[in-house]
């Protein structure tokens, strides 16, 4: 467990909490906290200081990746999250308020949750405890009772008790091995905007799907993929190469990395007829607007 703080003209700032995950000072933080830092200054529970420098970074999962220059920290590897289940004991190490290597504990309140993360995407599989956090504790540890690091704390809801959460090992696991890969997380990208919608049950039994719901076009992004493909503004997307797409957060959850280039059937209601549309998405752009579409 170390803190994390930056520079400000000389003098150090202090940002929030990280985990050094590997003895070769790999460190996951949050990426609100590195937000505007290049660099940052990793100190240890033992008052030892040293720099790093960022390696990655993923707003839409909230964690970042560092890489500390020089000097030795203990480190602590991921565990597996999926082994873990509402009403054990969760452990939440931080620097709160500035108060170094402060340790709480609660239960696991719930896992599986989904929080929006400051660019508009849903994190998926964030664990829910009531364990205290408060402006600091970011970044921080969040272990079982048999010491397994299960996930990285992430965000409370002000004005509420007992409503924290962090984003699951594996997610994070997920997120370092694609950092260290391509260094970045890939996202497919088909160029449009939309709106959750209800759709009629003959639309649906049409469609061959049970939701009721889907995504009505409201923008489709010029020479973009789904312009190419040939969709248009007032179509409503129901499925992605068969899966039903309920809503807006379904558009995004169903573009990962591995639809990048490869052909992509899309189920669309289009003037009370069922179309299927074969739509080729690209990597989708670093940053820019809140998500509202894929």
């Amino acid at each position: 467990m170390v803190r994390i703080g930056g520079q400000t003209r000389g003098r150090k700032k202090g940002l929030g909490s990280g985990v050094v995950l590997a003895p070769d000072g790999l460190t996951i933080t949050n990426s609100h906290v590195v937000e505007g830092h290049e660099e940052a200054v990793i100190s240890g529970p033992d008052g030892r200081e040293a720099s790093a420098r960022l390696i990655g970074n993923d707003p839409d999962t909230d964690l970042a990746l560092l890489l500390v220059g020089s000097g030795s920290f203990p480190s602590v590897p991921l565990g597996n999250s999926k082994h873990f289940k509402p009403g054990q004991i969760a452990i939440a190490i931080g620097n709160p308020l500035g108060f170094e290597s402060t340790v709480t504990a609660g239960i696991i309140s719930a896992v599986g949750r989904s929080l929006r993360s400051g660019t508009g995407r849903l994190i998926d599989d964030v664990i829910q405890t009531d364990a205290a956090l408060n402006p600091g504790s970011s970044g921080g540890a969040l272990v079982s009772s048999n010491s397994n690091l299960i996930g990285i704390t992430t965000a409370l809801i002000r004005g509420a008790q007992g409503l924290c959460f962090a984003v699951a090992s594996n997610t994070v696991d997920f997120v370092i091995s694609e950092i260290l890969r391509t260094g970045r997380v890939r996202r497919a990208f088909i160029g449009v905007a939309g709106q959750t919608v209800q759709i009629s049950r003959q639309a649906a039994l049409a469609a061959g799907i049970v939701s009721g719901s889907g995504v009505r076009l409201t923008a489709v992004e010029r020479d973009g993929p789904a312009a190419r493909a040939a969709l248009i503004a007032g179509d409503v997307i129901v499925a992605i190469n068969d899966i039903p797409v309920t809503g807006v957060d379904d558009l995004m959850r169903m573009l990962p990395g591995t639809l990048i280039g490869r052909e992509t059937s899309l189920t669309v209601v289009r003037r009370r007829a069922i179309v299927s549309i074969a739509v080729t998405p690209e990597e989708r752009r670093q940053g820019g607007r809140r998500a509202k579409g894929g």
